[in-house]
């Protein structure tokens, strides 16, 4: 009958610890609305999105938020007659594109796609237009496809959370091993913990580089060319997790003598697993949000401490459970737990300083931290966090009153408990890293905010272009083109131009111009107020010609 009972508690805990894995593979899949949105933005372009320049440039540049890394045939300018523009290959610095062109572009609209891969490793989309001369009708065929196949985005946020399982299962338990663990028990059931642990690390690494080709270039799950591949291993992402394996295979020579119980005292070989083991963590911040940090730094330095403290503290509380509270005797529980009872103190400490710190980083403000899908998971993770403390804090009580050694039942039951919430935490944060931070929305903002306004004004004499940039409060770039009716340059002996804003009651405003060619002009002018703004322009063609023109621009 007590063996009855016994297998059923068993039972009950290994529903409830699946039961909150489930829950948390769930957070995963159904958090993320969008994983593939992408984290770097397009700020603005030379020439500028639906502009129009009287001569064809020899060059496209792009200027992105963050550093950006080039895809393989994944930019294309296509001329107005449908033939393809550009010519060599594109260069990236920085978050800065150049594209060269072909000399001799004909005159028209001009059609740029492209798909490039932001800092933290998503993949990045889009198109823009110019015309040369005059607009004409836009050529069809795009390459900015911003789709991503459902299996890949689905199994995206699950190799992260298989990789966080794994860290969790290897560290932890790697530490408890070296440092608590009675040398008279045996090492059996900790080393089949530890070889999952790196089982799962190694297998989510493979899946990451696998599913990164698909990821990067839209195609299917297994759709993936050798070239891909190999674009993949030969970027930052791929470099860094060639690393991973690389350490992870190191560390796994490492162990096997440790879990064997043959090389638990040495000194040299645990100060090597150490080196080893925070070369790994350090992996899992570089392929993330913290690499395109606005203090790069300092973010990558915080997100290692909390995957850390994470690993320390949950890995500790799997061989509690699994182990010690089960198989130790209450003089070895004793010594233990206390000092169990001052590292997990110590991981939480750091877990909050740090996850606080990065919050701070990546959301920035209370309408990121409650108006946005990342700011709402952060708030989630909080109030996980918090039962989570409060069932350590229960357990620290029972640690304290010796309660724990003398019947460690009642410590195993909370300690379930927190694994069981803990499993629903890690797939949250499976689901931040694949989310775009409020920062990247806010880039976003400025870049449309920070646009060319072209307006085209005509009459029976010409055709005159205005561009405004960047069309916000403060200093502004004015260009004026003048054309004939049939869209030829026009000499322009005299400029004169004007802006005011009558809603607010601003007199029209002089803009001194500079006569640049025969017909192109540019001037700068300050404009101290959001609105509705008039601008007049007088082009005098001849000593008895000339024509006055005016429009209104929305000024941000």
């Amino acid at each position: 009958m007590t063996s009855m009972i016994v297998d059923r508690r068993r039972v009950c805990r290994a529903i409830a610890t699946l039961a909150g894995l489930f829950v948390g593979f769930l957070a995963v899949l159904l958090g993320p609305a969008a994983p593939a949105s992408a984290h770097a933005v397009l700020v603005n372009s030379d020439p500028g999105n639906g502009t129009i320049v009287p001569d064809a440039p020899n060059k496209i540049t792009l200027n992105f938020s963050e550093s950006v890394q080039l895809l393989s045939g994944k930019i294309q300018v296509l001329a107005p007659d449908g033939s393809r523009a550009d010519q060599g290959d594109p260069t990236a610095d920085g978050g800065t594109v150049t594209i060269p062109l072909r000399s001799g572009g004909g005159r028209g609209t001009y059609l740029l796609s492209y798909r490039v891969i932001s800092a933290d490793s998503h993949p990045v989309a889009g198109s823009l237009t110019y015309s040369v001369g005059a607009a004409s009708a836009t050529p069809t065929g795009t390459i900015d496809d911003t789709t991503v196949d459902p299996v890949v985005r689905a199994l995206i946020p699950v190799g992260k959370y298989l990789g966080y399982a794994g860290l969790v299962l290897l560290v932890g338990p790697v530490l408890v091993l070296a440092l608590l663990w009675p040398h008279r028990l045996s090492r059996r059931g900790p080393g089949r913990v530890v070889w999952t642990g790196v089982g799962l690390v190694i297998g989510s690494t493979l899946l990451a580089i696998w599913l990164q080709a698909p990821y990067s270039t839209g195609s299917g799950l297994f759709d993936v060319r050798v070239g891909d591949l190999r674009d993949v291993i030969g970027s930052t992402f791929g470099a860094i997790m060639l690393v991973r394996l690389g350490v992870i295979c190191a560390s796994a020579l490492l162990l096997r003598p440790m879990l064997r119980g043959t090389g638990a005292d040495s000194k040299t070989d645990l100060a090597l697993l150490g080196v080893l083991g925070v070369a790994a963590i350090a992996t899992w911040p570089l392929t993330g949000h913290p690499t395109a940090s606005p203090v790069a730094g300092v973010s990558v330095v915080v997100d290692a401490i909390h995957v850390a403290a994470m690993a320390v503290w949950l890995g500790g509380l799997v061989m509690l459970v699994g182990f010690l509270l089960r198989q130790a005797d209450q003089r070895e529980l004793g010594a233990i737990l206390p000092i169990w009872s001052r590292w997990a103190a110590t991981a939480v400490a750091a877990l909050i300083v740090a996850g606080v710190i990065q919050a701070l980083i990546e959301v920035a403000s209370l309408d990121g931290l409650f108006n946005t899908t990342y700011g709402r998971l952060i708030l989630t993770k909080v109030g996980l966090v918090a039962i989570v403390l409060g069932v350590a804090w229960y357990s620290r009580r029972l640690v304290k009153s010796k309660a724990a050694e003398e019947s460690p039942r009642g410590l195993r039951r909370v300690v379930w408990a927190e694994l069981a919430v803990t499993a629903v935490v890690i797939g949250v944060t499976s689901a931040l890293v694949q989310i775009a931070p409020p920062r990247s929305s806010e880039a976003s903002q400025t870049a449309a905010a920070s646009t060319t306004v072209t307006k085209t004004l005509t009459d029976k004499k010409m055709a005159l272009q205005i561009d405004i940039f960047p069309a916000a409060v403060g200093n502004n770039s004015i260009h004026l083109y003048a054309y004939t009716p049939d869209n030829k340059p026009l000499t322009v002996v005299e400029w004169s131009a004007t802006a005011a804003l009558p809603s607010k009651g601003i007199e029209p405003i002089e803009i001194p111009l500079l006569r640049i060619t025969d017909f192109h002009a540019v001037g700068d002018i300050a404009l101290p107020a959001a609105g509705e703004w008039t601008f007049k322009v007088t082009a005098r063609i001849s000593d008895i010609d000339q024509s006055t023109l005016s429009t209104t621009a929305t000024i941000n």
